[in-house]
Parts: structure tokens; sequence; C-alpha cells
């Protein structure tokens, strides 16, 4: 919908709230399936914000996260709110920044015991790389209360079950420290988002507030408020890191950017007879000039290389270099491509092009497919 957009889901109305107020005018917005969203502007107007409430549990956060995804096409999906701190220095207040996200509920049950069984989300480096320079620099301090000079980002590991952690002691808790102890913090729908945004080709960063420390005190500590505060750092962080990620107008998803355009400049080719002179430059005189293809290049058909990669995705899969999940929805992502190549209007373009971004998302980890992706993106560009 927005170039410039970013999606906040939380799951809690403290962590609603705390996003809530950081936005200038929001406005409702209804989805058809009945989800609302209240979409307004991060402060200097440059990022639009869609903020949701998914409530608690992984599954209706990935649901919702899809949802969300496919009615804005953000640039990055972003979920924030609070979790509990399982780290002794990690404290009360502090924020802690995804680096990957752990499914930890996954596992296979045997004669001597629960064997761990995790899926894993990595967060996008680009996203990373954003998130550090952010914590360094301290400029998301400077947009909310003056508690949050006392509170720091923390970067690692976060995982995202089922069950509500408040013990330090419980078989379940042991079993986390056995199997998932550089876990900084723990939660309960960070794994639906993260799936989500895999699925969709979309970044996804999580941003937690450490409200407890998940060792039997929660509710002496949501009695102290620690919620609400910790709710407050983590929609701050998350508020400024949305407004770097857009601040430039640019979809981080793209990874097949071009150089920016080059403007207020002119060439003069000066080469004679058959002589070929390669250019960068807004404007070209005394040339006849072939951009994005060779003289005589015949014009790339896409119906038969989205039947190629379509065939390239099946071998992938049977060899098991795509996991089922993944091979799906990259199939449902071609079938989108197929129709929209079939509507020789601007709209039916841009369809395919995004469906291919999606496709691309999917498969960027098998280098071959990601390739061909890539290609045929920049060759829909070419002929559009």
């Amino acid at each position: 919908m927005w170039s410039s957009s970013v999606v906040i889901l939380t799951a809690l109305d403290v962590e609603y709230e705390a996003v809530r107020q950081r936005l200038s005018e929001p406005d409702l917005y209804r989805h058809t399936t009945g989800t609302r969203f209240e979409v307004g502007t991060l402060p200097g107007g440059a990022c639009r914000v869609a903020l949701a409430l998914v409530g608690k549990g992984n599954h209706a956060s990935a649901v919702l996260a899809e949802r969300a995804i496919n009615e804005f096409e953000p640039a990055a999906v972003l979920f924030v709110g609070v979790a509990g701190g399982l780290w002794p220095n990690v404290a009360l207040g502090d924020v802690v920044f995804g680096t990957h996200v752990y499914a930890y509920h996954g596992g296979t049950s045997e004669d001597d015991g629960l064997k761990a069984r995790p899926r894993v989300w990595e967060v996008p480096h680009e996203v990373n790389q954003v998130a550090h320079h952010l914590a360094r620099s301290g400029d998301w301090q400077d947009h909310h209360a003056e508690r949050a000079s006392a509170a720091r980002v923390h970067f690692g590991a976060i995982a995202a079950g089922e069950v509500v952690h408040d013990s330090r002691i419980s078989y379940e808790a042991r079993w986390m420290r056995q199997h998932y102890n550089d876990a900084l913090a723990i939660e309960m729908e960070a794994a639906g988002v993260a799936q989500a945004g895999h699925l969709n080709g979309s970044p996804v960063a999580v941003v937690r507030g450490i409200s407890d420390r998940a060792d039997g005190n929660k509710a002496a500590s949501d009695g102290a408020n620690w919620q609400a505060r910790a709710a407050a750092n983590a929609a701050a962080f998350a508020a400024t890191l949305a407004a770097q990620l857009t601040g430039e107008g640019e979809d981080i998803t793209m990874r097949d950017r071009r150089r920016p355009e080059q403007t207020g400049f002119t060439v003069h080719n000066t080469a004679t007879g058959a002589g070929q002179v390669g250019i960068q430059a807004a404007q070209v005189t005394g040339s006849t000039v072939h951009l994005g293809a060779s003289v005589g290049e015949p014009v790339r058909d896409l119906v038969a290389e989205l039947s190629a990669l379509r065939e390239l995705l099946l071998r992938k899969r049977s060899v098991g270099d795509l996991d089922e999940a993944t091979y799906e929805a990259a199939r449902a992502e071609l079938d989108i491509a197929d129709k929209a190549l079939a509507d020789e209007t601007p709209e039916g373009q841009s369809r395919f092009v995004t469906a291919l971004k999606k496709l691309r998302g999917l498969v960027e980890e098998t280098a071959e497919l990601a390739a061909k992706v890539a290609a045929l993106i920049t060759a829909a560009r070419g002929l559009a």
C-alpha cells in the first residue's frame, strides 16, 4: 500500500497503547475479515505505521501477521511488546532485540527424555545492522519518558512457545536452560510472526521490553508496573527503528537495487565509426543509445522462464533443498505470477513483480533459485 509503511503488531493492550501514543492522528482501518488496524504516522511524517493487536499465542500472531503483510505490503513487520528475561544481566525495563527467534516447542519424545527440534528464524542482515546502529547512538531514548535513560538494548535469541514461564526450577525451566541457554528472553508470539514473514518475503524484527524475570515473581513485577514501563521502552526503540528503516523511502526487501539515478550531467559520445562507449548518465548527446539489452537481443520469454523456474523449484524440493511448507508457499506465488503475466496492464505488471519479490524472499537461502528469480524481476522491469 505504501512504500514507506511499517506494520507493528502487539499481543497485549498495554503494548498496543505504548505504540499508539507515538502515532500522529491514527485512523481506523477495517480489514474485510474484521481485523482492525490503526494507521498513523511517526513524528516527522516520513514513516506510516499500521498497528494491530494480535492477542496471545503464535497461531493468532501468524495469521494476523500474514494478513497485515498482504494488505499493506510493508517495508518490514515489527513485533513489539514485553517478555520474561532469562539472564541476570538483562534488567527489568531493558530492551531485547531478537537476532533470531526459536520456536522451542518443536521436539521428539524418546525413552531418555524430550529432545529439542526447534525452528529458527534469523533477523535480516540489514535490519540487524540498523538496530545495532540505533542502539549505539542512543537516539531512541529521546522519544519517551526519562526512565529510558537507564534502559539498555541487548541483542540475542528470543524463545517463543505456548506457555507462560514463571519459574526457575520447573521441569520446563530446566529443559529451556539445557537446550536454549543462549535465549535472552521468552514469550509466546514471535515465532508465528517470524514464520509469516518468512513465507511472505517480508523482513521481521522482534523488539521486547523485559517486564519480569520468569522466576516466580511475575505477579510482583506486574504489580510494580513493569509491564507498562517495559512496553514503553520497547515501543520507543521500535518506533525509532521503523523511522530508520523507511527514512530514505527505500524498500529494504529489494536486494536487486540499482544505483541512484544521476542528474545534472550530459555525456557526449566522441567515438566514431563502430566505436562503443559504456555510459551511466541522465542525458546522452551525439549517439544512438540502446539501454537494457544489446542491439538485436530478443525479448525474454517470461512465460517460458516461469515454467523453467517451476521445474527448478520442484527439483529443489525433491532433493531436500526446500521444505514442504516453503515449497507450497513458493508455488502459490508462482501461480499468482502466472495469472498476473496474462494481464497486460500496469496493475498486472506490478502484481507480477510483487509476486516474484515474495518468491525471492522465500527461496533466498537457495542460491540458484534466488538468482533466477532476481533475473526474472530485472527482466520484468526492463519490459515495463
